[in-house]
């Protein structure tokens, strides 16, 4: 009986998971002999729980909510994705034992805007809603659309502050307080806060939405999200929740597992089915 190779995903909680269901689609897609499974580990747990894995012969791990951070740690190398953003949403066993850490949600959101959507990034005024560790995993490959700026709010400014400063070099940056959108408006608004996870909204004022404008959650769910309906009472091109940044950062990740990229165009059109029926 010939083994499979053994991959996972790590998070606490993570019985909801869309990850096993997107690999799967993936290695049958393209003809790969994997075993990839969903783990609930809280992060006191984490460092044992991967030492185990990879200790297993385990090939490839990716990460989410709340280990990005521990995984960014744990790489023995890191891709400038992970190093820049400080979190790691994948980790891959290479040839020689040691262990790279990637981060593949800014390529995932990038190519889900520009080539699903057919969203143009250069020139645009992008907000981002919050300053945690999702946007530090975005800004990266988001900068490298060259948009005219970004500018970042939080609840908490000097959060916000500290991100601007530490990606300043690579493009145009700005922090603000929520007070301050009132005068302000944005082409593209991105909500990386967790509000969505309880159904909830920043404070955020109508008129902000540039006409045409696109809205976008990171946060995905069966029905529209907050935020998602937000976008849609302010007349959005589109407004759009993150489950095509899931399957594009999934397909990321198993090209590196892989070395392999599968077509996601197909997977993200049958999950769209599936949460419809």
């Amino acid at each position: 009986m010939m083994m499979l190779d053994q991959y996972a995903v790590f998070g606490h909680p993570i019985s909801h998971s869309k990850s096993p269901r997107i690999h799967s689609l993936f290695a049958e897609q393209t003809g790969q002999q994997i075993h990839y499974v969903a783990q609930d580990v809280p992060a006191g747990a984490f460092k044992a729980a991967a030492d185990t894995f990879f200790a297993a012969d385990g090939k490839g791990l990716n990460c989410t909510v709340p280990l990005k951070e521990l995984a960014w740690q744990y790489a023995g190398q890191l891709s400038v994705s992970a190093r820049k953003s400080k979190a790691v949403n994948t980790l891959a066993r290479l040839a020689d034992g040691s262990i790279l850490g990637d981060n593949t949600d800014g390529i995932g959101l990038v190519r889900d805007l520009t080539i699903n959507h057919n969203i143009t990034l250069a020139n645009s005024r992008i907000l981002i809603l919050g300053a945690g560790g999702a946007t530090r995993g975005i800004l990266h490959p988001l900068l490298a659309q060259n948009p005219a700026h970004i500018s970042i709010v939080n609840r908490t400014r000097h959060k916000a502050d500290t991100i601007v400063h530490e990606f300043a070099d690579l493009g145009s940056l700005n922090s603000c307080d929520y007070a301050d959108l009132t005068s302000l408006q944005f082409d593209l608004i991105i909500n990386a806060t967790s509000a969505s996870l309880s159904d909830e909204l920043p404070p955020l004022p109508d008129a902000l939405l540039a006409a045409n404008g696109y809205c976008y959650d990171l946060a995905y769910a069966n029905k529209p999200t907050a935020f998602v309906r937000w976008g849609k009472t302010q007349h959005a091109r589109k407004s759009l929740d993150g489950l095509g940044m899931l399957v594009e950062q999934a397909a990321e990740a198993f090209a590196l597992w892989r070395g392999i990229r599968p077509e996601t165009g197909p997977v993200i059109d049958l999950l769209n089915r599936e949460r419809e029926a």
